[in-house]
């Protein structure tokens, strides 16, 4: 099973600036569903662009794009053993032996033109200080339409396109067998065509999760709802309270349990809460009577009302998810015994001995002053009510791998609905994903046989060192970094860990009991023997060669605890890396990722742990005040970016500092990078372009997305990152080499006056 544990992992200013306020022109980039429409005669301020002065149109008109990690595909079996990303030592960047499926053939990646740039894409009417976004990806936008089972499309999801075909490929070639006997190609097989037996699903209907309603059903009593929830930590079902297993942030080498808050079905307390998402609330409690009516559960639109008004409460509870990244604040060890004075109202021991983890000693709560609240909202909610939760929870998640009436009304709403998908996911491509949720090592391993060369692996090795490098000269080089802190600083970069392409190790499963034609109680079994594997750990030491991402998977991370950056193999092709590309093609796109991932270990969560991994303030205060003045301006920037389709939406900036300084100092050191690599030689100029100029270009090359207003809706307020249009052009707007390389003057709307523009790393 593919595993991102949450606890220690990162993805891959502008009060000063007045032209950011009202004054954007954003008519020209609304949308109607799939398609780039309303070709009004307009300006900026639909991608957030300050206007011009005396501007009043624009030569032509774009969708709305803009990017996330939207690469999170349905996958059940493992949803909820994922450790949940509310941890705050991830960053994320937006997922031996010969091959025993698929044969020689392999699905190619396409190149982007002749040297690493679509320039068909480009819209060169458009001024590059105007809309860099449209300048680099102008007519891509004009001329593609989101798949119509996406809510959203772009460079990201091309390539999981590519890694999906891939795999289907692979799925499809293992030969059925005895799972028991024959291997991980039987058991891998069994999955899939399991999944794919749609009339034996069919004729099941609820009966494959029906033991786990009458097991909600028979409960008498409180005790007994807490002991459901901690058995969902292997299982199908709800919790007020998440567990995982990671990287003890304040001992490294030793793996601890983390608590969270959890129990909200529409995600964010904010959903809750502000009157903007009216709709969406009025729609889920429509779906929770819809589903409990399913289940054969009665009362169910009374109850239905009830779970709504009790969700409520708990998001009442719940911090903010600014709050819940401050890593100062999450790391809260108590001991297990503590736990019923810490929070009184929940059987906690129940909790924990259903969970499997009333072994340990003690854990580390995340939201610690959350925690009573909501363990008051258990305390003071009817027995029925909370028995009406958790049925609702287990057939939500259950859905997916239930019959046609399970799947269409969770896709209605979870997907149509909330985020404007306007069809189902063919049934293969969500085949591969169960597959590959429980199995994401064995398939990965014969991915990386087929699809990672060697020489790939040394040429990425190459641009991380000088991008490394290029940090190092840049760290000596900060005139407000006192030599106190910056010796800190460099010690860290060079404790900096690299993982390319793959595991050194593949996970073995070896002990997942897999059968043929039983796909609920397949995934009920690799949810159990995925946190089996989990919590056994807790005391134990850490093992640093692992891997929380599959080969197959197409992003990138930081983790503070290990003070390692991960590339798996699959994002390693066009637009991020090409190796017959041009190098500042390369090093705009892959490099400014390398950098990107680089900076979350100086970001304003990441450079509070060390380069040990230790969660330790090592900056000087008066340091730590100049960096966080820095880190003030950039988010103010990135907030007063505006979405007219969206009006009463903004970029959250303390949510997507971290991201949003990636970004701009991953960029900035990238750059340098790519200076060196120059050896003090012109770089060429190619089809009319200089170095430094193919050099951004391939940055907002890597950005081109679109998005359905839903889905852009929900990125906005559960996502951690800027929209992918965003990310195009605003970190270029406080880097001076920008300006020089497209002649951008303050007549232009990108311009932003060299003493406001922010400089950190």
């Amino acid at each position: 099973m593919s595993r991102t544990p949450g606890a220690d992992r990162f993805s891959f200013a502008a009060s000063a600036i007045p032209t950011l306020g009202t004054a954007r022109v954003l008519e020209r980039w609304g949308t109607t569903p799939g398609r780039p429409s309303t070709r009004l005669p307009a300006g900026r301020v639909e991608r957030g662009l300050p206007v011009k002065p005396g501007e009043i149109a624009l030569k032509k008109t774009l969708l709305f794009t803009a990017t996330a990690l939207a690469l999170a595909l349905a996958a059940p079996v493992a949803a909820q053993n994922h450790v949940p990303v509310t941890g705050n030592d991830v960053r994320v960047l937006f997922d031996d032996h010969a091959p025993a499926g698929g044969g020689a053939a392999t699905v190619a990646a396409d190149r982007y033109g002749t040297w690493g740039i679509d320039t068909a894409g480009m819209d060169r009417d458009v001024d590059p200080g105007e809309d860099f976004f449209a300048y680099v990806s102008g007519n891509w936008a004009e001329d593609t339409e989101i798949p119509s089972d996406k809510s959203m499309y772009g460079s990201f999801l091309v390539l999981r396109d590519l890694s999906e075909a891939r795999l289907r490929q692979l799925v499809e070639g293992y030969e059925a067998g005895d799972p028991a006997t024959d291997g991980d190609a039987a058991k891998i097989a069994a999955l899939y065509q399991g999944f794919m037996d749609e009339a034996t699903i069919e004729s099941l209907g609820r009966q494959p999760v029906q033991p786990k309603l009458d097991s909600i059903a028979a409960v008498d009593d409180k005790d007994g709802l807490a002991r459901l929830m901690g058995e969902r930590m292997g299982g199908f079902g709800g919790t007020f309270f998440g567990a995982y297993v990671s990287d003890d942030q304040r001992d490294p080498d030793t793996y601890t349990l983390y608590l969270s808050q959890s129990g909200l079905g529409l995600g964010d307390r904010a959903m809750y809460l502000e009157d903007k998402f009216a709709p969406q609330r009025e729609r889920y409690v429509q779906y929770i009577a819809q589903m409990l009516e399913l289940a054969g559960w009665d009362n169910a639109a009374a109850r239905a009302d009830a779970i709504m008004a009790m969700e409520t409460k708990i998001a009442e509870a719940h911090w903010t998810r600014a709050e819940s990244r401050d890593r100062d604040k999450t790391y809260n060890p108590v001991t297990l015994a503590e736990m019923d004075a810490k929070a009184p109202g929940f059987p906690w021991a129940t909790f924990f001995d259903a969970a499997g983890v009333d072994h340990t000693g003690k854990a580390v709560v995340r939201q610690d002053t959350a925690f009573p609240k909501m363990a008051a909202v258990f305390a003071a909610t009817d027995l029925d009510t909370l028995k009406a939760w958790q049925a609702f929870h287990t057939i939500d998640d259950a859905a997916p791998l239930l019959s046609r009436a399970f799947v269409d009304a969770n896709f209605e709403f979870r997907n149509k609905f909330m985020s404007g998908q306007p069809e189902q996911r063919a049934r293969w491509k969500r085949g591969v994903s169960f597959a590959e949720g429980a199995m994401g090592e064995a398939i990965g391993r014969d991915y990386v046989e087929l699809y990672f060369p060697p020489d790939a692996k040394a040429k990425m090795d190459d641009l991380v060192a000088n991008v490394k490098a290029a940090m190092g000269a840049r760290l000596q080089q900060l005139d407000w970094m006192s030599p106190e802190t910056k010796a800190e600083a460099m010690s860290k970069l060079a404790g900096f860990g690299l993982k390319i392409g793959h595991p050194d190790e593949w996970r073995d499963y070896a002990g997942l009991q897999i059968a043929n034609g039983d796909v609920f109680g397949n995934a009920d079994r690799a949810r159990q023997f995925e946190w089996d594997y989990d919590r056994n750990r807790i005391g134990k030491q850490v093992d640093k060669g692992e891997w929380g991402m599959t080969p197959q998977t197409v992003n990138a991370y930081y983790s503070s605890v290990k003070n390692e950056i991960v590339f798996p193999a699959a994002i390693l092709q066009p637009p991020f890396f090409d190796p017959d590309a041009d190098p500042a093609v390369n090093y705009g796109g892959i490099g400014g990722v390398i950098g990107h991932e680089i900076i979350h270990g100086f970001d304003d969560q990441g450079r509070k742990s060390d380069g040990a991994g230790l969660l330790r303030d090592w900056w000087t205060a008066e340091d730590a005040a100049k960096f966080e003045a820095q880190a003030a301006e950039l988010g103010a920037q990135y907030e007063s970016y505006e979405f007219p389709q969206l009006p009463d939406m903004h970029i959250n900036g303390k949510v997507a500092m971290g991201e949003n300084i990636g970004d701009l100092g991953g960029l900035t050191i990238a750059l340098e990078a790519y200076r060196r690599s120059l050896d003090g030689e012109p770089a060429p100029v190619i089809d009319g372009f200089t170095g430094e100029q193919r050099f951004f270009m391939g940055w907002a090359q890597v950005w081109r997305t679109l998005w359905r207003d839903d889905a852009l809706r929900q990125q906005l307020v559960n996502g951690t990152h800027s929209p992918g249009h965003i990310r195009a052009f605003a970190p270029l707007r406080n880097i001076d080499a920008w300006y020089e390389a497209f002649n951008v003057t303050e007549a232009d709307p990108l311009w932003v006056a060299p003493e406001n523009r922010v400089r950190i790393w």
